[in-house]
């Protein structure tokens, strides 16, 4: 029985977005971040999104891997690879959050990728998922064609903590001018409905709570006034 994960350098060199440089976090404070937090995802997926993981999946500028971590522990999941323009992200930090997360890391495969080009077959994989990454796309409508041409009909696409553009607005987040010095570029619900739309997807939302008590119906209020966070869930539509 496999117990590790692989790491699988590809011929073709990731990647357009090498021009923001690598991340620069206190990996020891992500850690302990990410093993308090990252259980939350999957549970709300399931139950509050209905969404039922399976098959092969492919992550999308997964980092160091935490959501490929917590998919690969449902028994329906049979393979799921993980990609990113980081090699060092891939090699060396995605090793050491499957321990905290407690992974399937037999099940899992690392692979630095561009996502904006993926060096996969048509109609691959039964779902494609990502966190906190398509804001960081060159040319989104690229993107999303690529990963609808990867999916099998009726597949899902699946994109969580993707910051969305709040009813209070900053002149930094709103200008194309902002992804070119690194920052995010935000876009509103409605204009990624519509590029996910153009690209063959049905598309819907949902807000992304993971809070309790108190602190719940807070972050309902201000979420989408101060600070958006949502789910995005699209199904590959039946078309050639």
């Amino acid at each position: 029985m496999v117990t590790e994960s692989k790491y699988v350098e590809r011929r073709k060199s990731p990647s357009r977005l090498a021009q923001f440089g690598e991340p620069v976090f206190d990996e020891a404070e992500w850690l302990n971040g990410v093993e308090a937090n990252a259980g939350k995802f999957v549970p709300f997926l399931t139950r509050k999104c209905g969404l039922a993981f399976r098959g092969r999946i492919l992550e999308i500028g997964a980092g160091p891997c935490w959501f490929s971590a917590e998919l690969s522990r449902l028994p329906a999941v049979l393979e799921v690879i993980a990609t990113d323009s980081s090699r060092r992200l891939l090699r060396e930090l995605a090793p050491r959050v499957f321990q905290r997360l407690n992974a399937n890391a037999g099940k899992i495969t690392r692979m630095p990728a561009d996502f904006h080009r993926l060096d996969f077959p048509d109609r691959a994989f039964d779902f494609v998922v990502c966190a906190n990454a398509l804001h960081c796309a060159l040319n989104l409508p690229q993107v999303l064609r690529e990963c609808r041409r990867v999916l099998k009909p009726g597949g899902c696409f699946v994109a969580v903590r993707e910051p969305v553009r709040p009813l209070v607005r900053f002149r930094s987040e709103t200008s194309p001018a902002a992804l070119r010095k690194g920052k995010p570029l935000l876009r509103s619900r409605e204009e990624y409905a519509e590029l996910f739309q153009r690209a063959g997807f049905t598309f819907m939302t949902r807000r992304l709570n993971l809070a309790s008590g108190w602190k719940y119906y807070f972050n309902e209020m201000v979420n989408g006034l101060t600070h958006a966070r949502y789910v995005f869930i699209a199904r590959r539509l039946n078309r050639k």
